[in-house]
């Protein structure tokens, strides 16, 4: 009898052991996988205050030893794929990171992705893959304002909070996230909007879709547009992508720029037109004549906000593409993806509206 009832009290014990919340935790730990290309998160100055520093020094062990609290909310493993401040990022990087993305989101074993990437560029790369990782599963982007030696440097929680999302159940089916400054937006959406701050980052037309708030995550947005696992894209389907550029409009804007463009191969070109995509009479020629010869024109806004509409004066006339909410750089990613399928501009059009 004195024996059976230590044999009780021993189940009871690891009974207790396995229901604790935080050992239960660590039994059902996901498996998140970092993909490391440089930034400022990455980068390194002088100790204290100073603004100076050069991004994209540490590589990805020693950014994932930083923070070592990650390891309690997730098994993490980290690849560096490159190392570069982003305002060096190519297409051909963009093309690297996308089929390793893919591969790692078609292992079973993996949970999420993080990816960490400088501030620069990163809405730009990020709309990229949200147009062509075919996935549910979580895949984040992070970085960070400050360098890791900044005596109030924002990339440690950066993170942190990047790896809690994309081990976190709530996040799965919600496209490509950028997560900074507690905000977690929509690839489609963000937009760098300060040149320094750590609040950077800003959905200007429809929000972001949540926040991070003491190791909770609050949604209260899904990405209005198809994006990954409902994308007719897949980056298995792209070998390289189309030159692509972009025209900024202003008052007195001419056509050299875009004829320059044309000249060097351009397969597309987006004009950053004032107001609702307007365009000066000049440029506008220089345009229609690249339109003639199966370059394909989007017209967007310098404005920063707002909806780029179709008008029958230019669109029908002209056959110019309108990019609906995105802003020029992300115009310019969409056609260049676009064009890996269709030349037909009703279907661009269509691509536009969609996504």
């Amino acid at each position: 009898m004195h024996f059976c009832k230590k044999i009780i009290i021993i189940i009871l014990y690891f009974v207790l052991i396995i229901t604790d919340s935080s050992v239960f935790a660590e039994i059902n730990k996901k498996n998140i996988v970092v993909f490391a290309t440089g930034g400022t998160i990455a980068g390194s100055g002088k100790k204290g205050s100073s603004a100076s520093y050069k991004p994209a020094v540490f590589p990805v062990n020693e950014l994932l030893s930083s923070v070592p609290e990650i390891q309690k909310i997730a098994d993490v493993t980290g690849k560096q794929i490159v190392q570069v401040g982003s305002q060096a990022m190519t297409s051909e990087i963009w093309m690297q990171l996308a089929r390793s993305v893919d591969d790692a989101v078609n292992n079973n074993e993996v949970d999420g992705i993080v990816i960490t990437h400088g501030t620069d560029t990163m809405e730009e790369t990020a709309y990229f893959l949200n147009l062509v990782i075919n996935t549910s599963k979580p895949v984040v982007f992070v970085g960070s304002m400050r360098p890791p030696t900044s005596i109030s440097a924002d990339g440690p929680l950066n993170f942190y909070n990047a790896v809690f999302l994309a081990a976190h159940k709530k996040a799965s089916g919600k496209g490509v996230m950028l997560l900074l400054n507690n905000e977690i937006h929509s690839a489609r959406e963000a937009t760098k909007a300060n040149t320094t701050q750590v609040n950077a980052f800003k959905s200007i037309n429809n929000g972001m879709m949540g926040y991070i708030i003491e190791d909770d995550i609050y949604f209260y947005k899904q990405p209005a547009k198809k994006h990954t696992y409902k994308s007719e894209f897949s980056i298995n389907d792209i070998s390289s992508l189309p030159k692509v550029d972009i025209v900024y409009g202003y008052s007195n804007c001419g056509r050299e720029a875009v004829d320059a463009f044309v000249d060097n191969g351009s397969k597309g070109v987006v004009i950053a037109g004032t107001g609702n995509g307007n365009i000066h009479p000049a440029a506008m020629q220089g345009l229609v004549d690249a339109e003639k010869n199966g370059v394909v024109v989007v017209r967007s806004s310098r404005c920063g906000s707002g909806v780029v509409i179709n008008e029958s004066d230019n669109d029908n006339k002209s056959k110019f593409i309108y990019s609906n909410t995105l802003n020029p750089q992300k115009a310019r990613v969409l056609i260049m993806t676009a064009l890996t399928k269709t030349n037909n501009l009703e279907q661009i059009q269509k691509v536009f509206d969609t996504y």
